[in-house]
């Protein structure tokens, strides 16, 4: 009997699971074909994940797809990940802080700004671009430069505003040559804040993605100006890129699909 029930959700499951990921629809023997379930077994999870509102069916085509019940979970389990972003990355950055010995922050993107949302302190007493809780600016921090680099072009448009103020020498504040540098973080995945916001200090970063893949945060490490390798290929970029990828799995985040090129 339990090995009945046990086979029967994961046939429901199987079937779920063969919408994605774009919830093209299917009929009772497109999803039989497909999974290689027999047809009246296929019919019947069909219609009774239907009637529970996991599926939803085409009155004319008699067709599934997903239904409300899915999006209902899938908005549940987005509002956790927004409300539990800093407690779920704060256990890698402590992990990475003790891996380069360094100071390690988060930066993370609330609307159209962008705020310190945590500091693992190095052994060294460093200044950082703000304190927990304070914005960090979008064309200058390391971690922002990164979330604004991965961002539609509206969010960035919005996030950066019209004037790009100057902190340092070194501050970009001419559009073009921020795009330049938007153009480079999207290629090498990287940003570099090169005593952009503070004398002394330099910082790297790597942008943390959602379910949505959109850069909803972003790892940096921060250190004198010595202690950082501007190559994007240094341990210190691997170990960093490593991590918010990690941070990026706990938010549900999949690599998107790349299409495979047909041989001529």
């Amino acid at each position: 009997m339990k090995q009945t029930k046990a086979n029967a959700i994961d046939k429901a499951l199987l079937i779920l699971a063969s919408f994605l990921p774009y919830n093209k629809e299917m009929g009772t023997v497109e999803v039989s074909h497909k999974l290689g379930l027999n047809k009246a077994t296929a019919s019947r999870i069909l219609q009774t994940l239907t009637k529970h509102g996991f599926l939803t069916q085409n009155r004319e085509t008699k067709k599934f797809g997903i239904g409300n019940t899915v999006l209902q979970l899938a908005r549940a389990a987005n509002q956790s990940v927004k409300a539990d972003l800093i407690p779920i990355a704060k256990p890698f950055i402590d992990a990475l802080r003790e891996e380069l010995k360094e100071t390690v922050t988060l930066e993370v993107r609330s609307g159209k700004s962008i705020f310190m949302g945590y500091i693992a302190e190095g052994p060294q007493l460093l200044a950082l671009a703000g304190n927990i809780g304070e914005r960090v600016p979008a064309h200058a921090a390391a971690g922002a430069k990164a979330i604004v680099a991965f961002s539609s072009s509206k969010l960035r448009s919005e996030l950066l505003g019209d004037e790009l103020k100057r902190f340092t020498k070194n501050t970009l504040t001419d559009h073009d040559a921020f795009a330049r540098e938007v153009d480079k973080i999207r290629k090498e995945g990287i940003a570099f804040d090169l005593e952009e916001v503070i004398e002394g200090t330099y910082a790297i970063a790597a942008p943390v993605f959602n379910h949505e893949v959109e850069p909803v945060a972003a790892v940096i490490v921060a250190a004198p100006r010595q202690r950082i390798m501007l190559r994007s290929n240094s341990r210190m970029a691997k170990a960093l890129r490593e991590t918010a990828k990690k941070i990026s799995v706990c938010l549900h985040y999949a690599e998107p699909m790349r299409e495979t090129r047909k041989k001529a």
